[in-house]
């Protein structure tokens, strides 16, 4: 276990790894540090998914002194220390754990990210770059070795075998391509109908694109925003555990959603 971690050491070193600065002007979240400990030595990271208060106690409970999140405090606009946004950083301060956020970045990540994980999970070959977002692709596409039915590729990247939030079967019973973006990216299934693609795997389904895949015959599977996006911070978790020899836990506090 490493004794030598300070928060400015592991902001460093995501930051080796985690394209942070690339994405200042595309991600509205602030990824990094965002609430700082008061110096202590880090002795054990947690990771989670969201920055919510559940999620805050258990990392305490687990004697954790960083917890890293995919979804964190803070998306672009300040916020009032008021509510449960004041309880939430009060419970930090509190308790002196180091909130550390990662957005865009970790979806983006081309080996720990969570679209690169669900491409693997799917077994995709001839990876490349897919869903344009403000001027960078954070997800991917390829083609499946054999032919793959939407009920296997489902079952593929399930999480502890959690149902997806929907199944959409309006295309070839079975795929040939795919290509896959996490949580709420719904709206890139009209990219993935342009690209001819058979397959779309996000987290989230919405309204307003049903009849766009019905219409253009796109198989679409909303595996769920949560569930979508336990792989990256599993990743860096797994990372962090091999590089920095340092205690790590996984605090999973599933949505539904």
């Amino acid at each position: 276990m490493s004794t030598e971690l300070s928060t400015a050491k592991l902001d460093s070193f995501f930051k080796s790894f985690l394209d942070i600065e690339g994405f200042a002007g595309t991600d509205i979240s602030l990824n990094g540090i965002q609430v700082d400990n008061d110096g202590v030595e880090i002795r054990k990271i947690a990771f989670g998914v969201d920055a919510s208060l559940e999620t805050f106690e258990r990392a305490a409970a687990a004697g954790a002194g960083m917890l890293f999140v995919h979804h964190g405090l803070f998306w672009g606009s300040p916020l009032r220390v008021a509510g449960n946004h004041r309880r939430r950083v009060k419970f930090l301060l509190d308790h002196n754990i180091c909130l550390y956020a990662v957005h865009l970045p970790l979806d983006q990540h081309p080996k720990l990210g969570n679209n690169a994980a669900l491409a693997e999970l799917l077994g995709l070959e001839n990876i490349e770059p897919f869903g344009l977002y403000h001027g960078r692709k954070i997800g991917y596409k390829g083609t499946f070795a054999q032919p793959v039915a939407i009920e296997e590729a489902v079952k593929k990247i399930s999480f502890m075998d959690r149902p997806p939030l929907g199944v959409y079967p309006f295309g070839k019973k079975e795929n040939a391509s795919c290509a896959v973006i996490s949580g709420g990216a719904s709206g890139e299934t009209r990219q993935a109908i342009e690209e001819g693609l058979d397959l779309y795997v996000t987290g989230e389904a919405s309204h307003e694109v049903y009849h766009e895949c019905l219409e253009g015959k796109l198989n679409m599977i909303a595996g769920g925003h949560y569930t979508t996006e336990v792989w990256g911070v599993r990743n860096v978790m797994r990372h962090c555990a091999e590089e920095l020899h340092i205690d790590t836990e996984f605090i999973d506090v599933p949505t539904g959603l």
